[in-house]
């Protein structure tokens, strides 16, 4: 079985792994920053934020998109300014969360659904894009707590995670973003699938807390690969030079109040068989 090893501890709570220009981008959710850190371990603070803060991308000018949970906006830095690109809150019924961006810049996000934390009966929420121009439409809806997203290699196919669904939900996209031919990609039960990424094979590698985990899955279900983690695994992204280093992002939980005080967060890597593909 592959072994983990240690590129980071101390953090908070790590979230929207990204591979970009030699680094892992990231967000560390509930102590507001975004952040890279290189192979070597160097880590960077790129921006203190005013909320929490989920998914990560790049708008098409090559401006740094990001997720601002509780006030539901997506966001963007450029040239050391914060603007507000879009407000969603008129469609996410809770905290927004991840995100993914394709070829055009258009955006799809995420969102809790219902107060995860607070106890709150689960609820199932919107999937919502964000195009171009700013403007909000639903993309698709009733999935149950829409989580890590990737795009396939050719543009065609998104895949959701739906953490609560405990599976992989696909749709088409169409030349102008609307998804449509809504399917199961694979039931992974017992495991959740919280944050995920694609390989060259067509395989999702996905992270799941509930089972402490990461899990390589093939369509229809089929697991390839597990790897266990110590505590909870919340997302992964493959990266490094050749695609192949495998980041897993862990922590004790996802909780603020259980966390606040603590740094139990990680960024862990191994080495894998297959490289990166797709989005993000």
């Amino acid at each position: 079985m592959k072994q983990l090893t240690t590129l980071i501890d101390g953090l908070m709570f790590a979230e929207g792994p990204r591979w970009r220009d030699g680094k892992l981008w990231f967000s560390d959710m509930h102590d507001k920053k975004i952040c890279t850190i290189d192979l070597q371990g160097q880590l960077n603070v790129v921006l203190h934020t005013n909320h929490d803060t989920s998914g990560l991308g790049w708008a098409a000018d090559g401006s740094l998109l990001f997720v601002s949970m509780p006030d539901r906006c997506l966001m963007k830095f450029i040239n050391g300014e914060t603007l507000k690109v879009a407000d969603l809150s008129a469609l996410a019924s809770f905290h927004c969360n991840d995100m993914i961006v394709d070829r055009f810049g258009r955006t799809y996000i995420g969102n809790f659904g219902f107060d995860l934390h607070g106890g709150a009966n689960h609820k199932a929420a919107n999937l919502i894009m964000v195009d171009v121009d700013g403007s909000v439409s639903v993309a698709a809806a009733d999935l149950m707590f829409p989580n890590g997203m990737v795009i396939s290699a050719d543009d065609k196919t998104i895949i959701v995670a739906e953490t609560f669904g405990a599976c992989l939900t696909a749709f088409d996209i169409a030349d102008d973003g609307c998804l449509s031919n809504r399917r199961q990609w694979a039931d992974i039960r017992p495991a959740v699938p919280d944050g995920i990424c694609l390989d060259a094979e067509g395989a999702i590698w996905v992270a799941s807390p509930s089972t402490h985990e990461v899990i390589r899955v093939l369509e229809g279900g089929e697991i390839s690969d597990r790897l266990a983690v110590d505590t909870n695994a919340f997302a992964c992204m493959l990266g490094g030079h050749d695609g192949k280093t495998l980041f897993v992002l862990t922590a004790e939980d996802s909780d603020p109040k259980v966390l606040q005080g603590k740094r139990t967060g990680k960024i862990e890597t191994t080495t894998v068989a297959v490289a990166a593909a797709g989005r993000p």
